[in-house]
């Protein structure tokens, strides 16, 4: 969670190597509209959590307005304070979190994906580090993902997936391979160089 200016430019970092945008000093005017979400989600979280004037509770009320309306635009069902650094969604389109979900570093996530809660149980996924989330995947109840774990598109978790560094898809969603999530998301975020 952002709890101060110092949180805020970590975050900011980390989302834009997380969104192979490196070597970029800003969001392009045209195509970059994934990465001005994620800018505006995070400076929302920085002044929702931290203002306490009331000029910066106003400034707070005028992000939450921004942050709405973009997300409107871009179809993302995505609330505040659920993902940790590292945040990359891959594009725009469908996009749907419980506000309860709990989401690791280095999380990417893909369209069409819903994470949230069932049957009147009030708790929702609680998601580890470096995990990948496929298109259209369905992440479903009061379960828990390990780290380094690759969800498969279309899969429907609905138990918790306590093995670390494994892939899962199906419906319902059951091992298919002891291969981490590593290969899906951006090397930079190890450490590593980017290979081919």
């Amino acid at each position: 969670m952002i709890k101060s200016r110092k949180d805020l430019k970590a975050y900011l970092k980390q989302d834009k190597i997380a969104l192979f945008k490196k070597n970029k000093r800003r969001p392009s005017p045209f195509g970059d509209d994934v990465w001005r979400f994620q800018i505006l989600l995070r400076k929302t979280e920085y002044h929702v959590n931290c203002s306490k004037t009331p000029v910066g509770k106003l400034l707070a009320l005028w992000y939450r307005f921004r942050f709405l309306r973009r997300s409107v635009k871009l179809g993302f069902g995505v609330p505040l304070n659920v993902f940790g650094p590292g945040l990359s969604i891959a594009h725009y389109g469908a996009l749907v979190v419980n506000s309860k979900a709990k989401i690791g570093c280095n999380c990417r996530i893909h369209a069409m994906v819903v994470i949230g809660a069932t049957d009147g149980d009030p708790g929702a996924p609680v998601i580890g580090d470096n995990v990948y989330i496929g298109s259209g995947a369905k992440i479903i109840g009061n379960i828990h993902i390990a780290d380094n774990v690759a969800i498969g598109a279309n899969a429907v978790v609905v138990k918790s997936i306590e093995e670390p560094g494994t892939t899962w898809a199906g419906v319902p969603a059951r091992k298919i391979s002891d291969r981490d999530s590593s290969r899906n998301l951006c090397p930079d975020i190890f450490g590593k160089k980017e290979t081919d």
